[in-house]
């Protein structure tokens, strides 16, 4: 088993990709209400800042700037992902989910990268809107209805 040390920097901005175990489901964009419980109660309890989010039906790509003193993203995400899995349905389970107490909802690892410029924030966020047309979802960002681009007004695409 690999050793993976991820990188940590206190007040860091960074950039997720999250994704289920089944890359054929919509279970994110069905289940959106219950996404968004899970990441409401998780952020009142660890507080984070949401710099841009956009929930695919089977991924979701998020850009957080962490509080000053504060690298713990990795719990985060176990608590989120763990509260949403709570919230669904039970479901078949191979053996290596239930040694580990895992539901089998999504992928076990996350994808960070830590952004060290404005430069690369700006990247990051419009990467996370323009995803639903990248993946062939919507014809322009703001047609999506899982994405951040509503909370933060009206942006000029080319």
């Amino acid at each position: 088993m690999s050793d993976y040390i991820r990188p940590r920097f206190p007040g860091a901005c960074v950039f997720f990709t999250v994704t289920l175990a089944n890359r054929r489901s919509d279970l994110l964009t069905r289940e959106i209400a219950a996404l968004r419980a899970a990441v409401r109660r998780t952020k009142t309890e660890r507080p984070f800042t949401i710099n841009a989010w956009v929930v695919l039906p089977d991924h979701m790509h998020c850009v957080w700037t962490l509080p000053e003193g504060d690298c713990d993203f990795s719990t985060r995400w176990s608590v989120i992902k763990a509260r949403f899995s709570r919230a669904m349905p039970p479901a078949p389970r191979r053996a290596s989910h239930v040694a580990r107490r895992e539901h089998g909802i999504w992928q076990r690892r996350f994808w960070e990268h830590h952004l060290r410029s404005d430069a690369d924030k700006s990247a990051a966020i419009r990467y996370c809107w323009i995803n639903p047309v990248k993946h062939g979802l919507a014809a322009r960002p703001e047609d999506w209805a899982y994405s951040s681009i509503h909370r933060d007004g009206p942006v000029h695409w080319p």
